[in-house]
């Protein structure tokens, strides 16, 4: 007997400006994005003109001259995301959210109370719809990359169960871009090859497409293509790395770009790593040229790092040694840092005094300390006044269009 499609994907459409059209209702309908400098959000009705995510709010404007811009309304998105994860919740307790607008659901054992897979993903519609008032797409399959992948194409507001007898027949003729993985780098990448759909990624011999995109990214894609995926909803994931991103459409390699953006992503990076009581060892910068061509370099240090002053010096050598190894490179489109090989840091551990390497780097020394401890008082003011009301005045990035601390804060939930 065939196993039944019993994991869903739930994700809510074009969350962020639906959330705007949702609390005016004078925005729906209409061409709108959440941003200014950059977009950050799009509704379909300005996605239709090409306006998406991460687009300069000029280039946006230039393609929708008649496009409205709005304010985040940030406690509504995590507000109303919690709510609608609650109203799953009531079919399952098996859920693994993957961001403040699309989880994953095992609904195996609930199928008996509820009905089948695709009745319950109706349902869930139904009530996000008249409940939350936001519109909701649900994918069902027998594995998650399947499940994902059917959401997309239902998308907007609809709902597609894949019959297990027919998984391939589904699959195969799709673009080759909803395969979990690839992005824009790798999509052309695999378009110089001809490959397009997941049909032709499929029938790629994988010793060529391990060349193609490296051991390990060709090996995963390649499974993928054929739905294989083990994979099982985890209830209780915890992240292996804290990162965080900028993209800065296209900007001059500067210094002061640079720094400015490194010391605000460090700080988004480095105060979640606090707020868990962790820090790192391997620190990991990315540089995403204009041509979408990227680079990273990393170091693993002999002691976990949670200062936001020591992350950002740290990833500015990085990033300063890819650039220098690139030196015709002089526009960048994205910078981004993450911290991996995480450690539980309760108390800061301090080092016995001695002459070697640079003190202000290390956490343990009377230098490293001090920041750490400046970290945690910066900390703990935000928490009582918001995080607005304290700050290294390096991180104000109000010239380069950053998106608001907030937005990120929902964007990178761990």
């Amino acid at each position: 007997m065939t196993e039944a499609p019993t994991i869903l994907h739930a994700d809510l459409d074009a969350f962020y400006a639906s959330v705007e059209q949702l609390l005016n209702p004078g925005l729906r309908g209409k061409p709108i994005a959440v941003g200014g400098g950059v977009v950050l959000a799009a509704s379909y009705e300005a996605k239709a003109f090409g306006v998406r995510g991460g687009m300069p709010g000029r280039q946006a404007r230039e393609l929708c001259p008649h496009l409205q811009f709005v304010g985040g309304h940030f406690s509504e998105y995590q507000r109303l995301g919690d709510q609608a994860i609650e109203i799953i919740r009531d079919f399952t307790p098996l859920i693994e959210r993957i961001s403040i607008d699309e989880a994953f659901a095992d609904v195996s054992g609930s199928t008996h109370l509820f009905g089948k897979p695709g009745y319950i993903g109706a349902t869930i519609r139904r009530r996000v719809r008249a409940e939350v008032g936001l519109p909701i797409s649900v994918g069902a399959a027998r594995t998650k990359h399947l499940a994902k992948i059917a959401s997309q194409v239902a998308k907007p507001d609809g709902i597609v169960v894949v019959d297990p007898e027919h998984e391939l027949d589904f699959l195969h003729p799709l673009p080759v871009g909803l395969v979990w993985g690839v992005g824009p780098v790798t999509r052309k990448r695999l378009a110089e090859k001809g490959i397009t759909t997941i049909g032709e990624l499929a029938a790629m011999p994988g010793q060529s497409l391990e060349h193609l995109l490296g051991r390990a990214v060709g090996a995963k894609l390649g499974s993928l293509a054929w739905n294989r995926d083990a994979r099982d909803v985890e209830t209780h994931h915890r992240a292996g790395s804290v990162g965080a991103q900028s993209a800065m459409g296209r900007r001059a390699a500067t210094d002061e770009l640079i720094d400015s953006t490194l010391r605000h992503l460090a700080d988004r990076v480095a105060t979640r790593l606090r707020a868990k009581n962790r820090s790192g060892r391997t620190i990991t910068t990315r540089i995403r040229f204009a041509d979408l061509k990227s680079v990273t370099r990393s170091i693993t240090l002999p002691a976990a790092v949670s200062a936001t002053s020591i992350l950002a010096e740290i990833a500015g050598d990085l990033v300063r040694s890819a650039l220098a190894d690139h030196s015709a490179e002089r526009v960048i489109s994205l910078l981004a840092i993450s911290v991996s090989h995480l450690e539980e840091e309760p108390a800061l551990q301090l080092e016995l005094p001695i002459e070697i390497g640079d003190d202000s780097r290390r956490p343990g020394t009377a230098t490293g300390a001090a920041r750490w401890v400046l970290d945690r008082s910066v900390d703990e003011a935000r928490q009582r006044f918001g995080r607005a009301s304290i700050g290294y005045a390096s991180v104000v990035l109000s010239e380069t269009g950053a998106v608001p601390d907030e937005f990120r804060e929902l964007a990178e939930k761990d």
